[in-house]
């Protein structure tokens, strides 16, 4: 068998480049497709930053503007004895204010207001107490009792409150009562509500806790967009 000899020949083992020689470098020109891209739309985002934190701060100040009516929807349902309305007490009456009262008065005939809810047939009438024009009583007349012989209730149970401080169904009601009678409401002027116990106030609640989740989520759509992307 015949050798050869190879002692002379040099063998080439090709080189494989490292990750750091395959980077670009950084000095590189910046790919002309990526300077094509459009800007940021900055002026569609922080439109929609003022859209939503507006919705969100109307959010909370119906949130705020039912705190009262929350409050009182989760009270006690135990009345608490005012006793007659005629001599009651500014102190009694703020004592148990946006609370369920039980109270006995005579309510005036002249200067009071009849009115009208929807998809209810029956009526509602506000008159002040006799011999007072700062103490109001609202109270229900079933349908079929409206008649010229109708004759106001004497005891009541229901919620007090200022004619500022009352329920959505009764806000603007002082205005209604000036606008259609003449009659003057007194500036911190309190109203019965008969028949409207905490119970009853409980759908409050439930609309405040809507308005507080649609505020929440706002807020983290919000925290979302602002957000720095790392």
């Amino acid at each position: 068998m015949s050798g050869y000899d190879v002692s002379g020949l040099s063998r080439e083992v090709p080189s494989v480049p490292s990750p750091l020689e395959l980077a670009p470098d950084s000095k590189d020109e910046l790919d002309p497709e990526l300077l094509a891209l459009p800007d940021p739309p900055r002026r569609e985002r922080t439109l929609t930053v003022l859209v939503l934190g507006f919705a969100a701060a109307l959010s909370l100040a119906m949130v705020f503007a039912l705190r009262r009516d929350v409050a009182y929807a989760l009270a006690t349902r135990t009345p608490a004895g005012v006793g007659e309305l005629r001599t009651a007490s500014g102190e009694t009456l703020a004592a148990n204010e946006n609370r369920l009262v039980r109270a006995d008065g005579m309510l005036g005939a002249a200067g009071g207001i009849r009115y009208e809810r929807p998809f209810l047939d029956d009526t509602f009438r506000t008159l002040a107490v006799a011999g007072r024009e700062d103490v109001w009583v609202d109270v229900r007349v079933a349908a079929g009792q409206e008649s010229g012989r109708w004759e106001p209730p004497r005891a009541f149970t229901g919620r007090l409150v200022r004619f500022g401080g009352a329920g959505p169904r009764h806000r603007g009601l002082a205005t209604a009562i000036e606008r259609t009678t003449g009659s003057t409401v007194p500036p911190g002027a309190w109203l019965l509500v008969d028949g409207e116990d905490p119970e009853s106030a409980r759908w409050t609640t439930l609309l405040a806790a809507m308005f507080l989740g649609f505020a929440a989520w706002n807020a983290v759509a919000i925290a979302r967009i602002v957000r720095k992307v790392s």
